[in-house]
């Protein structure tokens, strides 16, 4: 009789090359943070659920605060590269300024409990220099193109980082609603033309246009 044959061998966990296990790490902590919230989220949980020791996530973060710091980050780069998408310089503000408005409020609807980490964490220790470039590429890059604006005399004079804070605030606000439910994310999307035209016009009566 042939000897019986040895069952084959377990696969050990696959191993992560470099920059694998990173993203691997933050792609999970983005899951666990939409599913579950902040507060949920652990290195040692991610590790279990990743396949890896403990001790692993150690190699890339050196406790939460850096992980959520990192998460904060690459949401802030996520978020730029959708207004940089959505930009184009050759467009009239209005409409320049109304595509923009809906790739912002598209990324908050969709992102919401990450860009509430995002503002959450953007002057963490540790963090502050990569976030700020960051928050100057999303935020300040919308600033910028108030302030061309005002350079031709297309908006009122004033300071142009408060007055895209008005404007932000305003997108902001269309998404807190979504998120909660009293608006829905069509509806919100779909009014972002009206709120730029209000934020450049004012809501006063204005004369009807010559025919």
């Amino acid at each position: 009789m042939p000897p019986a044959k040895s069952a084959p061998a377990q696969p050990e966990n696959r191993p992560y090359h470099h920059g694998d296990l990173r993203s691997a790490l933050l792609a999970g902590a983005e899951r666990t943070l939409l599913e579950k919230g902040v507060a949920a989220l652990s290195l040692r949980e991610l590790a279990r659920d990743i396949g890896v020791s403990h001790a692993a996530p150690g190699r890339h973060f050196k406790d939460k605060q850096a992980l959520l710091n990192a998460l904060a980050l690459a949401g802030y780069e996520r978020l730029g590269d959708t207004l940089d998408a959505a930009d184009d310089p050759r467009l009239p503000l209005q409409p320049r300024l109304t595509a923009l408005g809906r790739a912002y409020l598209g990324f908050a609807i969709d992102n919401a409990e990450l860009l509430a980490l995002m503002y959450a964490r953007k002057h963490e220790p540790g963090a502050e220099e990569e976030m700020a470039a960051e928050v100057d590429r999303t935020v300040g890059s919308l600033a910028r193109v108030v302030a061309a604006a005002q350079s031709r005399g297309e908006i009122v004079d004033g300071d142009p980082e408060h007055l895209t804070l008005v404007a932000a605030a305003a997108l902001h606000g269309l998404a807190s609603f979504t998120a909660n439910g009293m608006l829905a994310a069509d509806a919100a999307l779909a009014s972002v033309a009206d709120v730029v035209q209000h934020l450049l016009h004012g809501l006063t009566p204005r004369p009807a246009d010559p025919r």
